[in-house]
C-alpha cells in the first residue's frame, strides 16, 4: 500500500533518532555525549476515506488526517436506505 496522500502529497519522510549517554552539566554529570544515530521513517497519518469528487461521484480515497481536519474534501453522506429483506 502507497503511504501518499491523493490530496496534498503527503509521503513518509527519513529523520534520525540520536541516542545520548551521560549526565547534563546542569544536573552536576560531565555532559552527554552522542552514542548511536538511529535512521527511522516518520509516516504520515493516513486514512481510506470515501469523498465526493468534483463531478459528484462517491469513491474511496486514502487522504491525510491533517487534509480532513483542514476540510479539502468532503467526505460522502452515510447510507440510509436498507437493503429489502427477502422471503423464503
Amino acid at each position: 500500500m502507497a503511504r501518499v496522500c491523493k490530496i496534498t502529497g503527503k509521503r513518509p519522510h527519513v529523520g534520525g533518532t540520536i541516542s545520548r549517554s551521560g549526565k547534563a552539566k546542569k544536573k552536576g554529570g560531565i555532559g552527554r555525549h552522542v552514542t548511536k544515530v538511529n535512521k527511522r521513517r516518520f509516516i504520515p497519518n493516513i486514512q481510506r476515506v470515501k469523498i465526493i469528487t468534483e463531478n459528484g461521484t462517491v469513491k474511496y480515497v486514502r487522504v491525510a488526517v491533517s487534509a480532513i481536519k483542514k476540510g479539502l474534501i468532503t467526505k460522502a453522506p452515510k447510507r440510509n436506505w436498507k437493503k429489502p429483506e427477502v422471503e423464503a
